[in-house]
């Protein structure tokens, strides 16, 4: 996971000031240049509602949310309109299953009925077979904006996209309030606002994923966004072996042969998606990486690394 270390600016009339709080299951922190603490609050506040609104918006938990309503359709083989932001959502969603030949796919959520990383315990595969017939983007229809669902019990799950599209909606906020230096990091899903005020870049390591406490690399930032995808969040290990939440939706099983990507791009939403694909298509996604071009750190699960960052300005 990532970890910045903002600096302070002692010839600028800016501060820097932090500002932290929980939401999206993540500790969530803002540390936002300006000339006084009052003003970053009033600038968090804006930032905070709005993380709080998209929680509650796609939040699987609440049954009043939009995604509880889309998966009630789901729950029924029924469909359900949508508006335009989740249309938008939806749109890339779509996008990234086909680019990712249905590896990056929003129904694969239904698997946590099976798999439990609280209990040092696996599913068995036939538990795992009841639940793959009901996986598959290709099986849900969008024509926007009704989506419909030919499969019942089927389930969307917006978990791999929901944070990254909070980060990107919160840097929005800042830059509309006049925001022009700060870093917003989502719990490890980071963006940057422009440098430091002395135009110095923001540093930001990436932890490394067997020992936490030391960094395995580490990149300049002074625009765009960087997310870390790996095996070091959520996981169990059996005999040795670990299998973490990131689940490959055609086999049920972890993805396994990376333990760690991180990716930068523009936006968040893309870094996180890409360094997920990548994830998930094991080794073969160093390659993949490399044929993107774009800015990526890896460590394999052998702990041989690579990538390509350098500073971004």
């Amino acid at each position: 996971m990532p970890f910045a270390s903002p600096t302070f600016d002692d010839y600028s009339m800016l501060k820097l000031h932090s500002i932290s709080f929980l939401a999206l299951g993540s500790e969530c922190h803002l540390h936002l240049y300006a000339e006084n603490e009052s003003e970053t609050e009033c600038i968090a506040d804006a930032v905070i509602q709005e993380v709080f609104r998209i929680n509650a918006k796609y939040s699987r938990y609440c049954e009043s949310s939009l995604l509880s309503k889309i998966n009630l359709a789901a729950k029924h083989g029924s469909f359900i309109d949508v508006d335009e932001e989740t249309d938008g959502l939806l749109d890339y969603a779509f996008a990234c299953h086909k680019k990712s030949d249905g590896l990056f796919d929003i129904t694969s959520g239904i698997l946590r009925n099976v798999w439990d990383f609280s209990e040092s315990r696996l599913p068995e595969q036939a538990e795992i077979n009841k639940l793959l017939p009901f996986i598959g983007l290709e099986k849900v229809i969008w024509e926007s904006p009704r989506l419909s669902f030919s499969v019942p019990r089927m389930e969307l799950d917006f978990g791999g996209i929901g944070k990254e599209y909070a980060v990107d909606r919160a840097v929005f906020i800042c830059k509309s309030l006049g925001v022009q230096h700060g870093l917003i990091d989502f719990g490890g899903d980071i963006a940057v606002i422009g440098s430091h005020p002395n135009q110095e870049p923001w540093q930001i390591g990436i932890s490394h994923p067997r020992n936490p406490n030391t960094s395995m690399a580490t990149i300049e930032l002074a625009r765009g966004a960087l997310a870390t995808s790996g095996d070091y969040e959520r996981f169990i290990e059996i005999s040795g072996k670990r299998y973490c939440h990131i689940l490959n939706p055609k086999t049920g099983w972890s993805a396994i042969g990376l333990s760690s990507v991180s990716v930068v791009a523009e936006e968040c939403l893309v870094a996180g998606s890409i360094a997920t694909i990548a994830l998930l298509k094991g080794l073969s996604g160093i390659q993949w990486l490399n044929d993107l071009n774009v800015q990526h750190t890896w460590m394999d699960n052998e702990g041989r690394k690579g990538g390509n960052f350098s500073t971004l300005v």
